[in-house]
């Protein structure tokens, strides 16, 4: 139903795409992988009209097209759902589903057909809990995700892009998205899709075709393929080598961080120890209290009740300024809106902090910075570059960089590769490892439960605002899940 053939893109003289070929059959999920900056999103964009490709041919059901504008191809029947979604916050379901296309009726907007097109639209992927009139602020991001995917089959979709589909979604709402791409082919739409997630990869596609540096390197099919290979096509190393070995006993020294009786009104009793030398992880469902324990720590949602030290000396930090004096960082779930100005330069933005809460010692210096830079391999144009050019994975680096600039000693992750391709998660874990052996204490929350067992060398799992048990380096996913479930409640004692 789709090819694309010797597809080319360059912007300001560099070459991102080289001659990529790519094609979909009907009722097919084709997935596409490749570290960030590999050209997976350009040639999306390209597939959609948002881009006009150098050289190369877009070829629909027989028909050669040549768009330069979206609306070309939504009205040749192909959809795009960006991982940054496109709707209107404070309008309806079904003002967002027929956005630019509201039918009319005398000339005014008929919303008695908008919203029973738009019931018809939910009622036909089978999705409850949404109705037409609801304003979409008011849904959780798994929903307006389905809104996204209404929009599209408003429009007589055939081909639907699917970038980054899940990285913003817990796991249950994942598989929840996976039931729905299974309905959606069996109607007979062609998915691409994708994703860094390699097990939705190979739970979902028929095909994968691999991109890097702009190339494509390879287009298997999935059931004649593994993991190994996939990313060894991606990056060229084993999957093995995902993870740092552990700390060892001895390199785990002296408390950094400790709450005991913390509370407040999202979480409560927490009992909690962070060493120097430790990664601890922290494991839960989504809404079980994982992030609200991350910013009380830091004090964005200060304990109200409990006691705290921070490197032996009481302090509960009632704002971040005073947990950042303290020694206390933290790299926030979403660096776009928390943790980076875009549209500032990768220089200003690894100064962010200290120029807010100079550290003791001074301010980093010029070439310091220069150093953090390197340290945590960001690759940019330069250090004058806007972090909105950078890919993802070079933007958490930014990130991750400004709060180094900052000396912590006690180093929180909230998500910490979430939408990073499997090259850049080994480089974060790489650096994560080397920062515990210098003697920080490293705390990370994370959604994806092979990460948390490949780094860990504890696992506090979080039900319900409560710590719940704890687990030894190297803990199963299915013991994790039963505590974050409610399986079994581990005394605070042994929480900690």
């Amino acid at each position: 139903m789709l090819t694309m053939q010797g597809v080319s893109k360059s912007f300001m003289g560099v070459r991102v795409l080289h001659d990529v070929t790519l094609d979909l059959e009907p009722g097919e999920v084709h997935a596409l992988v490749g570290e960030n900056g590999a050209g997976k999103s350009t040639l999306m964009k390209i597939l959609a009209g948002e881009h006009t490709p150098d050289t190369g041919t877009i070829t629909i059901d027989g028909t050669a097209h040549a768009f330069t504008h979206p609306a070309q191809a939504r009205d040749s029947g192909i959809g795009i759902i960006h991982q940054e979604f496109a709707l209107l916050p404070y309008r309806t379901v079904a003002e967002n589903v027929f956005l630019g296309r509201e039918p009319v009726r005398r000339g005014l907007v008929d919303r008695r057909a908008m919203e029973r097109r738009t019931a018809e639209l939910l009622a036909e992927i089978d999705v409850t809990g949404i109705t037409a009139s609801m304003l979409v602020r008011d849904l959780p991001v798994a929903r307006q995700q389905i809104v996204e995917i209404a929009k599209a089959l408003a429009s007589d979709v055939r081909v639907l892009v699917m970038d980054e589909p899940t990285a913003p979604l817990a796991d249950h709402e994942s598989e929840r998205l996976a039931a729905l791409v299974r309905r959606l082919t069996a109607r007979g739409l062609g998915i691409l899709y994708i994703s860094h997630r390699l097990p939705e990869v190979f739970g979902l596609s028929r095909r994968i075709t691999v991109l890097k540096d702009g190339r494509r390197v390879a287009t298997l099919r999935t059931a004649d393929t593994d993991a190994d290979e996939v990313v060894r096509s991606m990056v060229g190393r084993e999957l093995t080598a995902y993870y740092p070995p552990r700390a060892r006993p001895e390199e785990i020294g002296a408390e950094r961080l400790t709450v005991s009786g913390g509370g407040n009104d999202r979480i409560r009793d927490i009992d909690l120890t962070l060493r120097a030398g430790e990664v601890v992880g922290i494991a839960g469902l989504q809404g079980s209290g994982r992030t609200s324990l991350a910013r009380a720590l830091f004090g964005a949602t200060p304990f109200t009740t409990g006691a705290m030290t921070v490197g032996g000396r009481p302090l509960r930090p009632r704002r971040p300024r005073q947990a950042i004096r303290a020694g206390i960082a933290l790299v926030t779930e979403d660096r776009k809106t928390e943790g980076l100005a875009l549209h500032q330069s990768v220089r200003d933005n690894a100064l962010l902090v200290t120029r807010a809460v100079p550290p003791r010692g001074g301010p980093p210096t010029g070439r310091e910075i220069t150093a953090l830079l390197e340290r945590v391999r960001l690759q940019a144009r330069g250090e004058d570059q806007q972090a909105l050019y950078l890919s993802g994975g070079n933007q958490q680096k930014v990130v991750i960089a400004k709060w180094l600039a900052a000396r912590p000693q006690v180093l929180l992750f909230d998500e910490p590769t979430r939408g990073v391709d499997v090259g850049a998660k080994a480089a974060v874990h790489t650096l994560v490892r080397e920062l515990a052996r210098e003697g920080l204490a490293v705390l990370i929350i994370s959604s994806e439960l092979p990460e948390l067992i490949g780094m860990s060398d504890r696992i506090l799992v979080m039900s319900e605002g409560r710590l719940v048990g704890a687990l030894p380096a190297g803990a199963d996913e299915e013991s994790i899940m039963r505590l974050a479930t409610g399986g079994r409640r581990g005394g605070q004692k042994d929480a900690a």
